[in-house]
């Protein structure tokens, strides 16, 4: 069973699997600096908000310290329980752009592909108008019932 394992685990597709988790996962931090620390603060500012994580609805007063709250953080340190509608848009925008980015390299891939693939083969036989046996392309008469075809 050890043998099997190694020899599964060792598989290209495994390993490959394992590398594009990896990136991936890195992606994903770059991706989600970039809505946190680039893309968001604008968005906020121009809404009247310095910080998009701190777009609260709060459901119901922390035990700890009563409202309001400055901040999602002081809010969840009191105990409220919150609706946290700013980090859902936040995640919203995350996943729209890390969709996009996927997008745009799967077509870059999928573009890489078309160009190294050889065009299709012309087909070397055809059928026989007449009695629908498969004959050469290039052929002007069948031989199976001797009647005329064109060629191409």
């Amino acid at each position: 069973m050890l043998k099997e394992f190694k020899e599964f685990v060792m598989r290209g597709n495994v390993l490959d699997m394992a590398v594009g988790i990896i990136v991936g996962v890195a992606f994903g931090l770059i991706v989600n600096s970039l809505v946190q620390d680039v893309i968001m603060p604008p968005i906020g500012l121009i809404l009247g908000h310095m910080d998009f994580t701190n777009i609260f609805t709060v459901l119901r007063e922390g035990s700890k310290a009563a409202g309001p709250y400055p901040t999602l953080a002081a809010a969840k340190a009191a105990g409220a329980i919150t609706m946290n509608w700013g980090v859902f848009v936040n995640t919203i925008i995350n996943f729209v752009i890390v969709a996009f980015a996927v997008f745009l390299i799967v077509k870059a891939v999928n573009q890489a592909r078309r160009k190294q693939e050889p065009p299709p083969a012309e087909p070397a036989t055809k059928e026989c108008p007449y009695c629908v046996s498969v004959i050469p392309v290039k052929a002007t008469r069948c031989p199976h019932c001797t009647s005329e075809v064109k060629t191409g």
